[in-house]
């Protein structure tokens, strides 16, 4: 097992504990639940069939002009990845329904889309939301070799460049997850110790290899065999809709952590950091265009990235009402709260943040 293990300081009667009362007492003094609401439901069937309609558009031959179905494939990229930050990210934090078993269908169904959510909770749930911008722990820093997005990253001359072609990177990711890195994951967090036992490893290999065969089975081979074009034809479609997916996907996560405000803080050599968890989480996260109200909706409400992550296991609908208690408890107790005001300036800074990346060595 290479698994690093850091430990927080302890939780105390600070900021940590008072905005857990503060939020609570808000879900309460209201009488709301933390889950889902109608307005999350109606958003959930239109991203659903923003996915659905193009494919059936196509499918059954309604659309038939090359040009026309590339953009259909554009527009299913598009929702592809409105419904991972939307609608599969709730739920795989358990956040979207009070019924677990809704929670996991629909965790299940994110198959469909290409993600795998045993090695996805793995990823994002227990070493980004745990150990958020702590390299060597959160897998979401972890780039290529062609990319430095830690100040604690080995620097190169091709880093120079990187606030140039780092953007067309962030095309491929979607691509990369949907072929190849889920695969990689399985080994990987086997070898750390994140999936217990052989047994469960073998199985988690069987079952992607299924959804995998489901996956590109209904995108590539069907359309194949059923419409004139060929299967080389549709992988470009499939190629084409990702380059949408992996880009909108890259860009709101990358914008909440590699940005010039946060941190990247290092553990001692006893492994301990020098902050509690959710301190950390305010130190390493940034929020933007927490005024935009189409950014919210259409970003899961992942603008709101420092709410995201102090209470993941709430419904993202609800975290415009709670930001100004979160700001409002930061402030009183001297932890930072950032935060973008527009979505163009975020963009801005973290370009200025990969170019800083790209040329500035830590010691």
């Amino acid at each position: 097992m290479d698994r690093k293990v850091f430990r927080f300081q302890a939780e105390q009667a600070g900021f940590d504990k008072t905005v857990k009362k503060r939020i609570r007492a808000y879900f309460e003094e209201n009488d709301i639940s933390r889950f889902a609401n109608t307005n999350m439901v109606l958003k959930t069937i239109f991203i659903v069939l923003l996915y659905i309609v193009p494919y059936i558009l196509f499918i059954t031959g309604l659309v038939t002009n090359p040009w026309l179905i590339f953009g259909l494939w554009g527009v299913m990229g598009i929702a592809t990845a409105f419904a991972g930050v939307n609608i599969m990210h709730d739920a795989n934090h358990g956040c979207y329904s009070r019924y677990s078993w809704v929670n996991t269908f629909i965790g299940h169904a994110s198959n469909l889309i290409g993600i795998f959510p045993a090695m996805w909770k793995l990823q994002h749930n227990v070493l980004h939301h745990t150990y958020t911008n702590i390299e060597g722990a959160d897998d979401d820093i972890d780039a290529p070799p062609i990319l430095r997005l830690s100040p604690h990253d080995p620097l190169k001359k091709i880093h120079k460049g990187q606030y140039i072609y780092a953007w067309f990177l962030y095309m491929l990711l979607s691509i990369m997850r949907t072929t190849v890195k889920e695969f990689k994951q399985i080994f990987s967090y086997s070898k750390k110790g994140l999936i217990k036992s052989k047994k469960k490893t073998r199985g988690y290999l069987a079952e992607l290899i299924m959804w995998k065969v489901i996956y590109f089975g209904y995108l590539i081979i069907l359309p194949s065999i059923l419409l004139p074009q060929s299967v080389f034809f549709f992988i470009g479609c499939w190629a084409f809709m990702h380059l949408f997916t992996g880009f909108i996907l890259s860009i709101i996560f990358q914008l909440a952590h590699v940005m010039p405000d946060c941190a990247y803080p290092l553990p001692n050599e006893a492994g301990r950091l020098e902050d509690t968890w959710a301190v950390h989480q305010m130190y390493t996260t940034t929020n933007f265009a927490t005024g935009n109200k189409f950014i919210t909706w259409w970003f899961g409400g992942l603008n709101f990235q420092v709410e995201h992550h102090l209470l993941s296991n709430i419904c993202h609908v609800h975290y415009p009402n709670l930001a100004p208690i979160v700001e409002k408890t930061a402030k009183e107790f001297g932890v930072p709260y950032y935060s973008q005001s527009t979505f163009g300036s975020a963009l801005v800074s973290h370009g200025r943040m990969l170019y800083k990346l790209g040329r500035v060595e830590v010691a």
